[in-house]
């Protein structure tokens, strides 16, 4: 089988979408599959990488600015740079499939060769309108868009129910099934030998600092808390970085704050480990990579109750209403307060986590292809 994949974003671009992309890519390899990916390039020169001997990463250049944020300009880049770049592949090879990461503006570009070539496309999450409110303008316009590129796509996947319901309000009649997101357990995993320090709490947020992510309300509840024997490590980088340390800074917890900015994925194994308690306050979510890290890392968890999130949640963390820094302390109190329901709650998460491998993940979408080639 020879798949086309499209996605904008791939590491160290983006967030949850391109970290899935990767490791799918990383299970693809070890089948008979041959995978084209065109993907944009970090370093704004053309890039080529490689993962085994038949997956080529086509890495275009669009100028990018910020890996974690896009601008019209770079989407539309991105677009135009890969759809000139396809058709120079399909000079040379046929493919039977086309994967598209985002319905925009992956699903657009492959509906652009829908005669030639059939394609999937996998809801991540603002691709889908109304999830961020910061294309609440666009999503008026691209609506009727979008749901041309779902209804003419071979199959529709959302990485997670709730962000199935969501797509379900554009396009009531639309099928639409789930994937959920993988984690690789052997990556991720608990430090068994690791020594606490004292009876304090160590919490990690490993996240984007940007406004949907909800990170003000994690700091304001650590202000609350001062008094404790606590630590705050954020790992991620953003628009809001700025305005969050200034928020550390007026509340007094600078000290108790870490900002570790970007680190990249292959390391950032150790912070989990180094860690008590995962906390994800986000105001919107779909399936966050990032949160099953920390539940294969053996972390209790703290969440907000949005998206594919609370589907992860079943005896291993505590649920709080977004926007809620007062909700958000009193969960850490309790955590705080009964260390053995932290434990089993340590426990709970990894077995969870366990369950969810990447490579069932890459074994769902490889019958979703052949599903789609046999129509």
């Amino acid at each position: 089988m020879r798949i086309l994949m499209l996605n904008n974003e791939y590491p160290p671009l983006g967030g949850g979408g391109s970290n899935a992309c990767k490791y799918i890519l990383k299970e693809f390899a070890n089948k008979d599959l041959e995978v084209d990916v065109v993907t944009s390039s970090s370093s704004n020169t053309f890039e080529m990488e490689k993962i085994g001997d038949t997956v080529n990463i086509y890495k275009l250049p669009i100028n990018k600015k910020d890996i974690h944020y896009w601008t019209q300009r770079e989407i539309i880049t991105y677009s135009w740079k890969a759809n000139k770049f396809i058709k120079k592949l399909m000079d040379e090879k046929e493919y039977d499939v086309c994967h598209a990461f985002f319905g925009i503006p992956c699903g657009a570009i492959a509906y652009l060769f829908r005669k030639k070539i059939p394609y999937i496309v996998s809801l991540r999450g603002s691709d889908v309108p109304g999830f961020n409110e910061r294309f609440g303008f666009e999503y008026v316009f691209l609506k009727p868009i979008i749901k041309s590129i779902w209804n003419r796509a071979g199959a529709v996947i959302a990485n997670s129910k709730g962000l199935r319901e969501l797509a379900l309000l554009t396009s009531p009649d639309q099928e639409i099934s789930v994937i959920y997101n993988g984690i690789d357990v052997s990556e991720f995993r608990p430090d068994i030998n690791r020594t606490k320090d004292g009876n304090g709490l160590r919490i990690v947020c490993v996240s984007r600092l940007i406004e949907r992510k909800g990170i003000k309300y994690l700091i304001e509840a650590i202000g609350k808390l001062r008094d404790k024997n606590i630590k705050l490590v954020l790992v991620g980088e953003g628009n809001q970085e700025e305005e969050l340390k200034k928020l550390a800074q007026d509340l007094g917890i600078s000290n108790i704050v870490d900002f570790k900015g970007y680190i990249s994925h292959d390391n950032i194994a150790d912070i989990y480990k180094e860690s008590d308690v995962f906390v994800l306050p986000s105001l919107n979510e779909g399936m966050s990579n990032a949160l099953l890290e920390g539940m294969a890392s053996g972390l209790t968890v703290i969440v907000t109750n949005t998206g594919g999130t609370v589907e992860l949640v079943d005896g291993n963390g505590i649920i709080v209403p977004m926007g809620d820094s007062d909700a958000i302390v009193e969960a850490i109190r309790r955590l705080m307060d009964y260390p053995d329901e932290r434990k089993r709650m340590n426990m709970k998460s990894r077995k969870i986590a366990e369950l969810m491998d990447w490579k069932a993940v890459g074994e769902s979408y490889l019958k979703v292809y052949e599903d789609v080639i046999l129509k």
